[in-house]
């Protein structure tokens, strides 16, 4: 049997095509979700800037008002510190409690050993 790695099908140009196509189609749609997501957030905060306003109109304080990158890590961070620590304070006082157990005589090493006449 001679194989020869040279000789591809047209099924395998089809395949290997179409799995290049869907990767770089989902990269573009990642793209596309990361680069719009930041805006209609953006838009919403907006939004609600405006409905909290009596006036209606935005200051020039509020308008450009944009949080760091470092602050939404720091925000990050400390939200996942407080969910994760959320439990019980646990006392520091180790309780060792001794069980009382029957006596085995299939536990007992004594009749484990062989009574032998050593030389002395």
């Amino acid at each position: 049997m001679n194989m020869n790695l040279l000789v591809v099908d047209s099924m395998t140009w089809t395949i290997t095509i179409l799995g290049w196509f869907i990767v770089f189609a989902a990269l573009v749609f990642l793209i596309g979700v990361f680069l719009t997501v930041p805006k209609i957030l953006h838009w919403a905060t907006q939004k609600s800037l405006q409905k909290k306003n009596s006036s209606g109109k935005i200051e020039s304080k509020d308008k450009n008002q944009e949080i760091s990158g470092e602050t939404n890590a720091a925000i990050a961070m400390a939200l996942h510190m407080f969910f994760n620590e959320m439990h019980d304070e646990e006392s520091t006082v180790i309780t060792i409690k001794e069980v009382k157990r029957r006596y085995s005589p299939w536990s007992s090493k004594i009749y484990g050993m062989n009574n032998t006449n050593f030389p002395r």
